[in-house]
């Protein structure tokens, strides 16, 4: 493991039992001691380049105070300009920020336009309430707008600072004024949580061993077979799946600890969103508790779901949230592979300016619209049992699309992703189409039977009369 693994791997064990420590402590204390070892946090491990964060939440709060109403898109465009002046200070004779500094920025980004948008809601619903003289039916809208020490307390709020998950304004608030923290579930949750991650964390580290990402971008790589250049990046995927396993299962257990994104299940909490209904308990049955609201990650079926549409859904669950309603909705075209790819331009940026991103983000839609294809022309058509094959394979494709994809993921460079692709023949991007074609042909046939079947109807329906 890397020094900044090391350390991230550090802030992650030591939050889990600081978190249980905080159910002890009163909603101000709270704040400001979260607050606190949030900022000792950043400056520890980012210096001065913790003013960048700090710029863009100040930034952020005077767009808010000036135009609300335009907030979600002000707030948009200033931390995702920020966003590209932070990768480009070297163009300017400033430092390079640190991999931790990187980390940090990436996560308020997206709470300071989250924000943007909850202070919006917050003041339409006010509006309405005032002139229906009823009260807002939204479920989780702010109940006061945020002060200036309210947004810094929740941008540097310890929890998932550099890790994740992403959470709302209003599941902080909530956190913060918990009546009973210490009667919500924790160390039953947490442990189940890590009892996978030492596992998780041997298979990254032997499998790494084995499988080297360097390795990729040697002379020597080329002159091994087609086969075990395949499944090079087969182990690559499963290396890079279980870091991220580690990384966002300690993470959660850093949130579920502290108890943040504690709900009733009732509530119908989502990964990132929180509650989705409005639940009042039954005062005669006792409250179960969930903590979907701070999954991040579904293990299971990141690799066993079936569609290349559905696993992204299961990975980084609470930025796929914010994906969905702050930039999926506003997409500049109607046709879901259209949109779906706008999403990923906007996720690629967001993860970087590597070229690895662009081309691994914008080879999702071409899957997307292989497997649409040919959903609608092959399995359509098939039986129970042929469907059940069909699904089989489609699953077999799905995981090496992931695999094929993440190359440019870990490789950055556009010359070394090409350079890997070109050597296993872009195969992905070949299946793809190909699909793609074949469900067109199939569909055009079966239209031209439809007509013909039609056609011949109303031939029978005409020598029906004529006798």
């Amino acid at each position: 493991m890397s020094p900044d693994e090391l350390v991230y791997l550090g802030i992650l064990a030591a939050s889990i039992p600081v978190g249980f420590l905080f159910r002890y402590l009163s909603p101000p204390v709270k704040q400001g001691a979260a607050l606190l070892l949030g900022l000792i946090i950043s400056i520890a491990t980012c210096g001065l380049h913790t003013l960048h964060s700090l710029f863009t939440v100040l930034g952020t709060w005077l767009i808010i105070k000036i135009n609300w109403r335009s907030a979600p898109a002000l707030s948009l465009g200033w931390t995702f300009l920020y966003l590209l002046f932070f990768r480009l200070v070297t163009w300017f004779g400033l430092p390079q920020p640190t991999p931790f500094a990187n980390a940090i920025q990436l996560l308020l980004t997206l709470k300071m336009v989250s924000l943007a948008n909850e202070i919006q809601s917050y003041h339409l619903e006010k509006k309405k309430e005032v002139s229906t003289f009823t009260k807002s039916p939204v479920v989780g809208g702010l109940s006061h707008e945020p002060s200036l020490y309210d947004i810094i307390s929740y941008s540097y709020c310890y929890v998932g600072i550099m890790t994740g998950p992403f959470f709302r304004y209003q599941t902080y608030a909530d956190w913060l004024q918990q009546s009973n923290p210490l009667s919500l579930p924790g160390k039953e949750p947490c442990l189940q949580r890590l009892k996978v991650v030492p596992i998780f964390g041997a298979l990254f580290i032997a499998v790494n061993s084995v499988f080297p990402l360097s390795y990729v971008r040697t002379d020597e790589f080329l002159e091994h077979n087609y086969f075990y250049r395949f499944f090079y990046m087969v182990a690559i995927f499963f290396v890079f799946r279980m870091r991220f396993y580690s990384a966002w299962c300690g993470a959660e257990a850093g949130c579920i600890s502290a108890g943040l994104g504690c709900y009733p299940q009732g509530a119908l909490s989502k990964p990132g969103g929180g509650p989705t209904v409005k639940y009042s308990p039954d005062p005669d049955t006792a409250v179960e508790y969930d903590f979907k609201t701070i999954q991040n990650i579904d293990c299971y079926n990141t690799d066993f779901c079936v569609k290349v549409r559905h696993g992204m859904r299961y990975w980084n669950m609470t930025v796929q949230w914010w994906l969905h309603h702050y930039i999926y909705p506003n997409a500049p075209f109607r046709a879901y592979a259209l949109r779906a790819g706008w999403t990923m331009l906007i996720s690629a940026y967001w993860h970087g300016l590597h070229a690895g991103y662009y081309l691994s983000f914008l080879t999702i839609p071409l899957c997307i619209a292989a497997e649409s294809a040919m959903e609608a022309s092959v399995r359509a058509r098939l039986g129970p049992t042929g469907q059940n094959i069909f699904d089989w394979i489609h699953w077999f494709l799905k995981m090496r699309a992931y695999d094929y994809m993440c190359m440019g993921f870990v490789l950055l460079k556009a010359s070394d992703t090409i350079y890997y692709w070109s050597s296993i023949y872009f195969i992905i991007h070949i299946i793809a189409v190909v699909c793609i074609g074949v469900g067109q042909v199939m569909k055009g046939g079966k239209k031209r039977e439809r007509r013909e079947r039609g056609e011949g109807e109303k031939e029978d329906v005409v020598r029906d009369k004529a006798e």
